[in-house]
């Protein structure tokens, strides 16, 4: 057996648990269904599947293993059900409403259907401290002490479980939290707790409050989830580093996780642009990319402009503006309710819909055999020949085609008064527009043609789609990675260890105090270098940035920094014009007479990953031979169509729609006259058919087309 030590990527998602492993560069992905009572036992499955592929029992392979990354959205299910800990808030007195006033609102103003959202944490369990500090650090009234330990003795007879601290200007003098901090410590015995200042030192109350509050109701979850994790991968054999994935499209020590379980909230859909925009940049040369990550629930949509990842503050856990903000930097992902599994109805007014429910895993859609009746977009993919029932999921699943019709005339072509193929179509359809309707929302809103860009497709169900997608976009290219399946599991093994630290150090450029600045940028520099120390990495990259506006706007713009210091009015006068150029190019408008605002300043660390040299390359074995099936054609109809394994395409050498391009876990579907081909790294390359040159069909297809 061979020497080579292997790294692990798990992602679990609604459907599958996804395990990408790298040996020497190369990537073998493979999937067992996620088992939702239990996620570390699909953990130990799919990687009981890895093993058996390799001849071996789970303990030599996970020997063999030096560290595993791992995405879950355990914490954002939690928050999202509000099955998170029963957790109590302390505020300065006088402000115990942050979170019921909070921000955002209502998308459409004039719906009040929509009723005002509940706070996070509840009144009953908002608790107020007398103290006060001021905006300049100083302290107005000292904190008593002798309310939060009459606080303390109520928190206990209320069985709290969690508790959040978020006092007025702890981000410029943190001395009030940290002594409640300390009475915390010695009387609630064990219970965690969160202080805002250190978790996010954000001036904004209500997002400091409520990033404070959610992390403080995830840490019992946590904590428990990775003493299971770390606990029963141990057992099973593994001796290498454990490391979670975060929200900010990196990974860091599952320790680390537990200690701060919101930067775990978006960690799946955080690691699929990281994969994309490295095979983007490797098959196509493009550093504009919209990466399109389809799963069984959810279609995760990111853009990348001149290769950067975008990243946000206003990350919302359920609806944006009724949800609950994390505060915290997160990559920008859109998310929309249009995945394998998103279930199809008909409302009674005649309108078809696809999502936002899903079929998810348990029961599945109905054509899984597993109790689902609903009809999903992977029943009408079986109905129109798009699947292999036989050989689904590389021959461990075996699906219902009459399931599927049943479910599809049953929900949708009764209803609509349709055939069962056309009906079926009008769900795929209709699930291509609500793509392309994503996609759209994260373009066109940022004056970015998709036209201009090229589309990476991701996740299980991408292939249904993708490539009608593509079409409609108009995209230059689609490229759709041999490990596409599992994308955002790939990333993971792309990515590096993260930290984002900020610093609370109001300035203004016509008045600039350049030894308060520089002292702050001194201090984030140490703590990035310390966090690169830590990790283990000679090569660390810390980025310097400040979040700054125009004064009397109310929100900012993160703003790149040239150096380490500002020596002078020179590097002062550089920061202006750079923020001018950053200003007009996102908002379309500049005041160049005007001075500039810094809110807030940070460091972004990052500390690569041990790992090949290169982007990580695929060739998936299918087991299939090439075939045909009957299949659905856009204009013709059922026809046979050509089935061809990913395997089996010869580098270099274009063939052309329609045709079927089988991976063991998911189908590509040209339904047109593109263009496929494949690259080096193993990705199908599909070059549109408005953007190919025309070609006649196959021959075999000829007959059927005309």
């Amino acid at each position: 057996m061979a020497s080579e030590r292997l790294r692990l990527s798990v992602d679990i998602g609604g459907t599958f648990t996804d395990l990408v492993v790298e040996e020497g560069g190369l990537l073998r992905l493979f999937k067992a269904p996620t088992v939702p009572s239990d996620p570390v036992q699909g953990i130990l499955d799919v990687i009981g599947v890895a093993a058996a592929a390799d001849g071996v029992g789970a303990r030599e392979f996970l020997d063999r293993v030096s560290s595993l990354a791992h995405a879950t959205t355990r914490g954002l299910n939690a928050v999202l059900t509000g099955t998170a800990a029963r957790t109590a808030l302390l505020v300065t007195s006088g402000h115990p409403d942050v979170l019921l006033l909070r921000e955002g609102g209502r998308r459409d103003p004039y719906d009040f259907t929509v009723p005002y959202p509940e706070p996070y944490v509840p009144r009953r369990l908002t608790f107020e401290v007398p103290g006060r500090i001021l905006s300049t650090g100083e302290e107005l009234e000292p904190i008593d002490l002798a309310a939060v330990e009459a606080a303390c003795d109520r928190l206990l007879e209320l069985d709290v479980e969690a508790v959040a601290v978020c006092l007025l200007w702890s981000t410029v003098n943190p001395a009030h939290e940290l002594a409640v901090g300390e009475v915390l410590a010695r009387r609630l015995g064990g219970v965690p707790f969160s202080l805002s200042h250190a978790l996010n030192p954000s001036l904004r109350e209500y997002r400091r409050a409520s990033s404070t509050a959610i992390d403080a109701s995830l840490k019992p979850l946590m904590s428990d989830y990775v003493a299971a994790l770390t606990g029963r991968l141990r057992e099973a054999g593994l001796a290498g580093r454990i490391l979670m994935v975060t929200s900010m499209g990196g990974v860091v020590e599952v320790e680390d996780a537990a200690a701060a379980p919101i930067v775990t909230l978006n960690s799946g859909p955080s690691m699929a642009p990281v994969a994309g925009r490295a095979y983007a940049a490797a098959d196509t040369g493009s550093d504009a990319v919209i990466i399109a990550d389809a799963g069984g629930t959810t279609f995760d949509v990111t853009l990348v402009r001149r290769g950067e990842i975008p990243s946000t503050r206003t990350a919302w856990v359920g609806e944006e503006g009724t949800g609950h903000l994390t505060g915290l930097p997160s990559i920008d992902v859109k998310s929309a309710g249009a995945g394998g599994g998103s279930i199809a109805w008909v409302d009674p007014g005649g309108l078809l819909h696809v999502g936002p429910q899903s079929a998810g895993s348990q029961p599945g859609p109905a054509c899984y055999g597993r109790g689902g009746t609903a009809a999903t977009v992977t029943d009408a993919a079986l109905v129109l020949g798009y699947l292999d029932a036989e050989r689904f999921s590389s021959g461990r699943m075996r699906l219902d085609v009459e399931a599927a019709r049943r479910a599809i005339e049953q929900d949708v072509a009764g209803p609509l008064g349709l055939g069962l193929v056309e009906a079926a179509s009008a769900v795929l359809d209709l699930t291509t527009e609500q793509m392309v309707h994503a996609i759209e929302e994260i373009t066109l809103q940022q004056g970015i043609d998709p036209a201009a860009a090229v589309l990476v497709g991701g996740g299980g169900a991408a292939g249904l789609n993708a490539a009608a997608v593509a079409g409609r976009l108009g995209s230059p290219s689609l490229v759709m990675p041999a490990v596409g399946a599992a994308l955002a599991a790939a990333g993971a093994l792309m990515s590096d260890y993260t930290a984002v630290y900020s610093s609370t150090v109001p300035a203004l450029t016509s008045a600039f105090d350049a030894e308060r600045v520089n002292a702050a940028l001194a201090e984030l520099l140490a703590r990035g270098r310390a966090f690169a120390e830590r990790m283990g990495g000679a090569d660390a990259s810390i980025g310097l940035y400040a979040e700054a506006r125009y004064p009397q706007q109310i929100w900012e713009l993160e703003i790149p920094l040239r150096g380490e210091r500002f020596a002078g009015d020179a590097d002062v006068a550089d920061f202006v014009a750079d923020f001018h150029d950053v200003h007009e190019e996102i908002l379309g408008i500049r005041d160049d007479g005007s001075p500039v605002e810094v809110v807030s300043w940070g460091a972004r660390v990052r500390v690569p990953l041990e790992r090949a040299e290169g982007v990580l390359s695929a060739r998936l074995e299918s087991g299939t031979v090439a075939t045909s099936r009957t299949a659905y054609v856009r204009g013709v109809g059922m026809v046979e169509v050509p089935v061809r394994p990913l395997s089996s395409l010869t580098p270099g050498i274009a063939e052309r729609g329609p045709i079927l391009v089988e991976s063991p876990f998911t189908t590509i579907v040209v339904a047109d006259a593109s263009a496929v081909e494949i690259a080096p790294s193993g990705s199908l390359v599909i070059t549109p058919a408005g953007v190919a040159d025309p070609a006649t069909p196959p021959a075999e297809l000829q007959e059927s087309l005309r």
